[in-house]
């Protein structure tokens, strides 16, 4: 169900890439919006090329986004908290390990994935 994609420019540094994704699925099965904890899926989408701004030629400026995908049906209550959770634990798993040379940015967007999902789990 829940897909969680983090897009990370090559200026941030995220010491060990498993742990981070463990720490945010595991953040957001505590929140106890989920059925199982494989319904929660994570992935790491590295970018090569990026701006910030329109004149950062030093490339002093990174950023993480993470966009976190949800059936559809969950107020704005529920969302806003996922959207904390993430927010929260990205923070506290990033922010001590960055370079005084880079300003990090985290952005966190919570969406509905469309009406026309399919699932199907093959093997057991």
């Amino acid at each position: 169900m829940p897909h969680l994609t983090l897009q990370a420019t090559p200026n941030v540094t995220i010491p060990h890439e498993e742990s981070l994704l463990k720490s945010l699925n595991q953040a957001l099965w505590n929140s106890g919006h989920f059925g199982k904890p494989t319904d929660i899926k994570a992935r790491i989408v590295p970018l090569e090329t990026f701006l910030v701004g329109v004149e950062d030629d030093e490339q002093v400026n990174g950023f993480v986004y993470a966009n976190f995908k949800l059936m559809a049906g969950r107020d704005m209550t529920i969302r806003n908290e996922l959207s904390e959770i993430l927010m929260t634990t990205l923070e506290a798993e990033l922010a001590t390990a960055q370079s005084d040379r880079t300003s990090l940015q985290i952005c966190v967007e919570v969406v509905e994935l469309s009406a026309v999902y399919k699932k199907k789990v093959l093997g057991s």
